[in-house]
């Protein structure tokens, strides 16, 4: 018996990867984070499969189910939405099944911000405009950021910033990063990303607040902030520069190759 930490994309029900679909088609039990997954997704488990949403659930209630299906000796689909690794609160899960002896493995899905830049058609790094990108929050009521992980160090970098978990933290999100991106910065405000209903605002720091009231956006909302999302000059990359050459492809010359 195995329990698999199943990442389902950002939203659209086709963005989830091929590995965890067969999985949730083949688990006789899968346990999903409710409003965050189409149930497109959780609809591919097997017609008598036991389909359970943990979102009124709390963490003794949803171990406490995995710990029966392990003793039945049923795999478990355990679906996050977007990837695990960020922001999945799938470490505490992992911990708990640690302590029973229970296995388990991750499987990786794609990321909100990965889903808000595709609907864009932008890349978030560009050549000596932008070559990181930070993804972050900023503290809520839930949770404190830990001590230099604060906008106001992360903006210092000037990087690209994907801040999750925020749409309410506006007026805190501008004054930390005016001083380092400028009010006219470009601010995509990224509304339910790949949903059916998905909104994309592009703004800027100045006006991004007044933008989000008007659309009454209140939860479910990717910022991201930086240079490359608005109208900015940058060079072509290295990577097909003719007279550039690397281990793949020898200065001026083409290399062709048997398929």
């Amino acid at each position: 018996m195995t329990v698999y930490f199943i990442g389902a994309g950002p939203g659209a029900p086709d963005l989830i990867t091929v590995r965890g679909l067969r999985l949730i088609e083949n688990c006789p039990v899968c346990m999903f984070a409710g409003s965050l997954v189409p149930e497109e997704i959780v609809a591919a488990a097997p017609d008598n499969a036991l389909v359970v949403d943990t979102a009124p659930m709390h963490l003794d209630e949803i171990i406490e189910m995995i710990r029966e299906a392990h003793e039945r000796g049923e795999d478990v689909a355990r679906v996050h939405s977007g990837d695990p690794a960020i922001y999945g609160a799938t470490a505490e899960q992992m911990r708990r099944l640690d302590q029973l002896n229970i296995p388990y493995e991750v499987v990786p899905g794609v990321p909100a911000f990965a889903g808000a830049a595709a609907k864009l058609k932008t890349e978030l790094t560009l050549p000596e405009i932008a070559q990181t990108v930070i993804v972050t929050r900023t503290g809520m009521k839930a949770s404190a950021m830990p001590n230099g992980e604060e906008l106001e160090v992360l903006g210092q970098s000037g990087a690209t910033l994907a801040i999750h978990l925020s749409i309410r933290n506006l007026v805190y999100i501008r004054e930390a990063l005016a001083p380092y991106y400028g009010d006219e910065c470009p601010v995509v405000i990224a509304y339910r990303a790949t949903w059916p209903d998905e909104l994309y605002i592009k703004t800027t720091l100045a006006e991004m607040k007044e933008e989000v009231r008007k659309a009454k956006i209140t939860r479910t909302a990717l910022i991201l902030v930086g240079p490359v999302l608005g109208d900015v000059e940058f060079r072509d990359s290295d990577l097909y520069n003719a007279d550039y050459s690397h281990v793949l492809r020898n200065k001026g010359k083409k290399k062709e190759r048997a398929l």
